[in-house]
C-alpha cells in the first residue's frame, strides 16, 4: 500500500485542543493512456494497478474487445503514461477520439450514455441471490478496503461469486475501480457472466453501462443509485441494491433474483 499514501504535517483542531501530528493520505497520479500512438484520455487515479485500468477503461468504452486484440501493453510510472498496441494497430475515428480530462471523481466515464447505445447488451442470466450472501459479502468488502480504512479517501469496486471476492480494486475514483476490476478480468481471463458486481460508490448511469458491458448480472453498492442509474438497470436486466450495510439492502431493480432466504425469488420477467 505505500506507493498509495503519502504522509503529510497536519494541525488538528478537537474541541478546545490542538494537536500537530503526521497524518496519511492517498496519492493521486495522472495517466495519460495512448492507444496506437493516439492520445486517448488522462485519468486521474490511484498509483497501482495501472495495467488493469488502462485496459478496463479502453474495454469500457468500447475500444478494446477482447484480450485478443492486444499486443502490448507498456505502463512508464516515471511519466504517467500507459502506451497499448492493438493487433493490426487500428485507429480511432476523429468523432471517436475524446481527448480529455477525466477528474478523480465523477468525470464523464463513458462514451455512450443511454440504452440505446449498448443494444443488444441486455444481460440475461438465470442467476439468483439470497439477501444473507450479498449482506456477507458486503461485510467482506469493507473490511478488504485497507487504504479507505487508512485513508478514508478511496472508493473500492469487487466482482464476486456467490461466497468469495474474486478481484478486488481501490481508487480514488469509483469509474476507475470498476474499470480496474474489469481490467483484471479481461487480463487474467476471469469469467464476468453470472457474478456480481460490488461498488463502495454512487450507481450511476455510467457505473451501470460499465457492468452491462462486462455481463454481470447483479450490482450491488453501499451507496445509493440515481434515477437514470435505477432505469438503465431495468432496461439492461441488471439486478440493483443500494445502501447493502449491515443488515439491510434496498432492491431498486429486477428484484426478482434476489432472495430473502424463506422465500423464492419474483418470477423472472
Amino acid at each position: 500500500m505505500q506507493d498509495k499514501v503519502e504522509t503529510v504535517s497536519i494541525r488538528r483542531h478537537a474541541g478546545d485542543s490542538t494537536t500537530d501530528l503526521e497524518d496519511v493520505i492517498v496519492r493521486e497520479f495522472p495517466l495519460t493512456i495512448i492507444l496506437n500512438d493516439q492520445e486517448m484520455v488522462t485519468l486521474l487515479c490511484t498509483p497501482d494497478r495501472l495495467k488493469e485500468l488502462a485496459v478496463g477503461f479502453l474495454f469500457s468504452e468500447g475500444l478494446l474487445q477482447s484480450r485478443d486484440e492486444i499486443k502490448s501493453i507498456t505502463i512508464h510510472e516515471g511519466t504517467g503514461v500507459a502506451r497499448v498496441q492493438t493487433a493490426g494497430g487500428k485507429e480511432i475515428a476523429g468523432e471517436a477520439l475524446f481527448r480529455r480530462l477525466i477528474t478523480s471523481g465523477c468525470g464523464r466515464g463513458a462514451s455512450f450514455y443511454s440504452a440505446t447505445d449498448v443494444d443488444g447488451q441486455k444481460v440475461e442470466s438465470p442467476l439468483t441471490v439470497t439477501i444473507t450472501s450479498i449482506l456477507n459479502l458486503a461485510r467482506q468488502f469493507q473490511l478488504r478496503s485497507e487504504t479507505f480504512r487508512t485513508t478514508g479517501g478511496v472508493h473500492s469496486a469487487a466482482l464476486c461469486d456467490g461466497s468469495a471476492i474474486l478481484a478486488f480494486a481501490e481508487d480514488i475514483g469509483r469509474h476507475n475501480a470498476m474499470d480496474k476490476v474489469f481490467g483484471e478480468c479481461l487480463l487474467r481471463d476471469i469469467r464476468t457472466e453470472d457474478r456480481m458486481v460490488l461498488t463502495s460508490g454512487r450507481i450511476s448511469s455510467e457505473i451501470i453501462l460499465k457492468v452491462a458491458r462486462r455481463k454481470a448480472p447483479v450490482l450491488v453498492s453501499r451507496s445509493a443509485p440515481t434515477s437514470m442509474g435505477v432505469r438503465l438497470a431495468l432496461d439492461l436486466g441488471i439486478t440493483l441494491v443500494g445502501f447493502a450495510r449491515g443488515k439491510r439492502a434496498n432492491v431498486y431493480a429486477n428484484g426478482w433474483r434476489v432472495t430473502d432466504n424463506r422465500k423464492p425469488a419474483y418470477p423472472a420477467p
